[in-house]
């Protein structure tokens, strides 16, 4: 549950000093397993943000396993879940290959065979009627939110109309939760408190938070990934007042890497973030925090989705003095002693 005492803001940015800014109070969050969604329409954001191979098979599912049990909980009380989600980075209005039309037969599956209707456009008339024609045990799946460019810019006439197709709203997309798109913050004032919420997954990261950032001892490591460095930048300068150590991977290592000096090729890189990068670390420095960077890296001569690279996983994270992944190492990070605190951002 999460704790209303300390936790009085969800702060909700797009970038590194947002021009937009919406701060949803969770004292005015519903619990969600304290909820009855008998009979209702539950509109939940979800993050099934997944990648799809050159045959549009899901390679890997993460994100929406993590997605079930919100949505199981909705079907068990005789509610009727509508999702709606992103794909990819659609530039020019619906695309092939960033239909969320490829997800239907495997959502079913992890549903446990329940029937997954799909409407070919999140908003208009197809998926108003859809979803007034649902059944009890049935699942909407909408077309991608970001088939429009009004998601991205947080516009109030999109979310309104995302807002008419559900009875309560439910959040339960964490990796985008930090962004003032339409689906996933602007939505939020078309529905009264109580029939707003966070689902499971979102409640739990909430908690994880709140010990994180409120009861955290040190030594205190943290683990940051993701392709950009300007949407963990508010992130990493909160750590900095908490962590003993930092560790940065994903793409947005190479932007730190070139901040200090390295040759990172064509490598993904926030060239308007290099400044940023090397503030961050002179800040780290002087509040003696380490920053630690992937020591290796797969050499192509060109990006490509296809290309057979070595699958990293984190093994595990604990009370350990060294952090290695599956396969061989990617880094190895001496913290301090055994009773470390690893904090993970996705």
């Amino acid at each position: 549950m999460v704790q209303k005492r300390s936790v009085e803001k969800l702060l909700i940015c797009n970038g590194e000093r947002p021009r937009k800014i919406l701060i949803i109070k969770i004292s005015s969050m519903s619990k969600f397993s304290d909820h009855n969604f008998s009979g209702e329409k539950a509109l939940i954001r979800v993050d099934f943000n997944v990648p799809l191979n050159d045959k549009y098979e899901i390679t890997d599912d993460t994100r929406m396993t993590a997605a079930v049990p919100t949505i199981k909980k909705i079907i068990n009380d005789g509610g009727l879940p509508i999702l709606m989600s992103h794909l990819g980075r659609p530039k020019d209005g619906p695309t092939e290959k960033y239909s969320l039309k490829h997800l239907v037969a495997h959502l079913s599956k992890l549903l446990g065979g329940a029937k997954v209707l799909f409407a070919d456009d999140c908003i208009g008339e197809q998926a108003y009627s859809t979803a007034e024609k649902m059944s009890k045990g049935e699942v909407l799946l909408l077309e991608n939110l970001r088939f429009y460019k009004e998601e991205e810019k947080g516009d109030v006439k999109f979310a309104e109309k995302l807002s008419k197709l559900g009875d309560i709203w439910v959040n339960d997309a964490f990796g985008t939760a930090h962004r003032a798109h339409a689906s996933t913050a602007v939505i939020a004032q078309f529905f009264p408190p109580e029939k707003r919420m966070f689902g499971f997954l979102m409640e739990n990261e909430v908690a994880s938070a709140e010990k994180v950032l409120h009861n955290s001892e040190k030594p205190f490591l943290a683990i940051i990934g993701g392709a950009k460095v300007s949407d963990k930048i508010l992130i990493i300068e909160t750590l900095l007042d908490k962590a003993t150590d930092i560790i940065i991977g994903g793409g947005m290592a190479y932007t730190f890497m070139k901040a200090e000096g390295g040759k990172i090729g064509k490598s993904l890189c926030e060239d308007d973030r290099i400044d940023t990068a090397k503030d961050l670390l002179e800040k780290a420095r002087q509040k003696n925090v380490c920053f630690h960077f992937p020591s290796d890296s797969t050499i192509a001569n060109k990006f490509l989705f296809l290309i057979q690279a070595p699958c990293y996983r984190l093994l595990y994270f604990g009370s350990v003095r060294q952090a290695f992944v599956q396969r061989r190492p990617f880094f190895a990070c001496d913290v301090p002693d055994e009773q470390s605190f690893f904090y993970i951002v996705c």
